[in-house]
């Protein structure tokens, strides 16, 4: 299994599968593993019938009881238009191949609208874990705006027999304090009703793209899951950082935005990207919730980026892979052997925490 890891990531593999972290030591991360939910998730205020779902999420396709996951998650169809997302592959314009992916790739779950799994929950809800996405940026308001806005409740997808709910927040945004408010309250009913939460926590202001694109970056990005995992988010969904220094850059010119400390440039982070990762994790209480990372947009070498992806989560400290574009928008059974190709990543022992 490590020789086929090595040949996907090429000349990048003694640069992640070599590194060790020394800013934040692993001996102070709470680590995915067999027994997280009772070392974990049963010392919070959840109910037992949110640690069921979350059991049911954990013991799901390849990655059952290593305390991993591998998610689909395809809302497409509304963020990015159904001809962009699914031009490439029509059969993805059917939910049922959607959910299909997601049994036949050995998912944990799949991820999507309320319409998609509500079109084949009778069939499906009892066989994999149902996550319901309950918000969208549409964009098809003209001029484009970027929002996000319910397009399902939490009691439908109680209804339809879900495991979880999804929603993201723009954080940094203009309407953040809104979404704050409404998916904290959405995820308070969720954990009422017995469902587990998943929160993407993404940034969205123009303002954060200058010399380079701190959307991605190592500080605000952590600091976007500190902000989800206050709201009580289960998992946290967030993109791989690229850079850092995003606070940094923000306050050039005398500017006063946010806070930040020094240290967390100087001995909380390197340039490497599982350092950078790392403390996307520390910010999720140290581990204790899990930090899932996306696959990012289908490319070229989809292969190498989603197991590279899938390396410098699992060696940060991460619980696992969301991608969604690098597997439906390519024939089934190649979207099969990209996601197991993620999935043999967190099942190799060779692949350990750095």
């Amino acid at each position: 299994m490590i020789d086929t890891i090595v040949q996907h990531l090429g000349s990048d593999a003694d640069n992640l599968l070599k590194h060790a972290c020394k800013t934040i030591s692993k001996d102070t991360l709470h680590l995915p593993g067999p027994n997280a939910i009772d070392n974990v998730y049963s010392l919070t205020d959840r109910n037992n019938r949110v640690l069921n779902n979350l059991g049911w999420l954990y013991n799901t396709g390849r990655l059952s009881g290593t305390g991993y996951v591998s998610i689909l998650p395809v809302d497409q169809g509304i963020e990015h238009s159904g001809g962009a997302s699914f031009a490439k592959n029509p059969a993805y314009f059917d939910p049922e191949n959607i959910v299909k992916l997601a049994i036949e790739g050995g998912c944990n779950g799949v991820a999507s609208t309320y319409g998609v799994l509500g079109s084949v929950a009778r069939k499906y809800a009892h066989k994999i874990p149902f996550i319901v996405k309950i918000n969208h940026n549409e964009l098809l308001t003209y001029p484009n705006k970027f929002d996000q806005v319910l397009f399902g409740t939490v009691q439908q997808a109680y209804d339809m027999g879900a495991a979880a709910v999804g929603a993201t927040i723009y954080f940094g945004s203009e309407e953040a304090s809104r979404q704050i408010v409404e998916i904290a309250e959405a995820f308070a009913f969720a954990h009422e009703l017995g469902m587990a939460t998943i929160l993407w926590c993404y940034l969205r202001n123009s303002a954060f793209k200058k010399d380079k694109d701190y959307h991605v970056s190592a500080d605000l990005t952590g600091q976007a899951n500190h902000l989800g995992v206050t709201i009580q988010a289960d998992i946290i969904k967030q993109k791989l950082p690229e850079n850092n220094g995003g606070y940094l850059a923000m306050n050039e010119g005398g500017g006063s935005y946010g806070k930040t400390d020094k240290r967390v440039y100087s001995e909380l982070t390197t340039d490497h990207p599982i350092d950078l990762c790392r403390y996307q994790v520390a910010n999720c209480y140290m581990g204790r919730i899990g930090l899932i990372n996306s696959g990012g947009a289908s490319g070229e070498n989809d292969f190498h980026d989603a197991v590279a992806t899938a390396v410098i989560n699992k060696r940060a400290g991460g619980m696992g892979l969301i991608s969604g574009r690098k597997a439906f928008q390519r024939p089934m059974k190649e979207g099969i052997q990209l996601l197991n190709a993620i999935q043999d990543v967190y099942l190799c022992k060779d692949v350990g925490i750095a």
